[in-house]
């Protein structure tokens, strides 16, 4: 992940990064609600068990990288939560992440990240860019972190992200303690200036893992913030908000 990497997030040799679970140790975050319904049964744990030892599972072997971050509902920025990333890169261009609301067995799929280069995210339509968010402020605030890896390989990574674009939805809303997935997919935004996100949650965040947000971002200091595409942030840059009614509330 130095100065002569591809765009997004290449993990090669000659890059001396490595991104993979295995380093991605930090303070365990428990998901906030319990799911309604029995404890498993011996032959649902048989079952499980078997499920391990017999079949392949190709695509989630796929996730190497682990990042947390905040989002908040498009159009509601009062209604903020830490999002757990769980993270394949496909290629050089397209990562694609599944969030949860904690790191450990028990949390629960809270949504979808998809995450584009700055080159693809330019080439796509007006209508298009509107749902997608840029990284720039995540980065150079300290509050987007890769736990458990060195501080160098994070700020290599963070140098590729801030280049970045990511369109994401929840569909299980445990931020209101919905003990299950009900209502409809939201669309969620990533913060773009100080004073937007709760300083409480930040702080709860980095008390977990044992880590300053502040010295991340002086850390930061010497990453180029590059110019934002005037097609992102579309709820701040045209005031523009896009959000999917929830047909319960009317």
């Amino acid at each position: 992940m130095i100065a002569h990497c591809k765009p997004i997030l290449a993990i090669a040799a000659a890059c001396v990064v490595s991104i993979t679970l295995a380093a991605c140790k930090g303070g365990d975050s428990n998901s906030p609600v319990a799911a309604p319904g029995a404890e498993k049964s011996a032959r649902t744990k048989t079952l499980e068990a078997g499920a391990a030892a017999l079949q392949t599972m190709p695509p989630i072997g796929a996730i190497n990288a682990y990042l947390d971050g905040f989002h908040f509902y498009n159009g509601r920025m009062q209604q903020q939560m830490e999002a757990h990333h769980y993270c394949a890169i496909l290629n050089e261009e397209v990562i694609q992440c599944v969030i949860y609301d904690g790191n450990t067995k028990g949390a629960k799929l809270m949504g979808v990240e998809y995450i584009l280069s700055e080159q693809l995210f330019a080439s796509l339509p007006a209508a298009e860019k509107s749902l997608w968010h840029s990284h720039v402020h995540e980065v150079k605030s300290g509050q987007l972190i890769a736990p458990g890896i060195p501080q160098a390989a994070e700020h290599a990574l963070m140098k590729k992200l801030i280049h970045t674009y990511g369109k994401t939805w929840h569909t299980w809303h445990t931020d209101s303690h919905a003990r299950l997935p009900l209502g409809v997919p939201q669309l969620m935004m990533g913060f773009t200036a100080d004073g937007q996100s709760d300083p409480q949650l930040v702080q709860a965040r980095d008390r977990r893992f044992d880590i300053d947000s502040q010295s991340k971002r002086e850390d930061r200091a010497d990453i180029d913030a590059p110019a934002i595409d005037p097609g992102a942030d579309a709820w701040r840059q045209h005031g523009t908000t896009i959000q999917i009614a929830d047909p319960r509330t009317k």
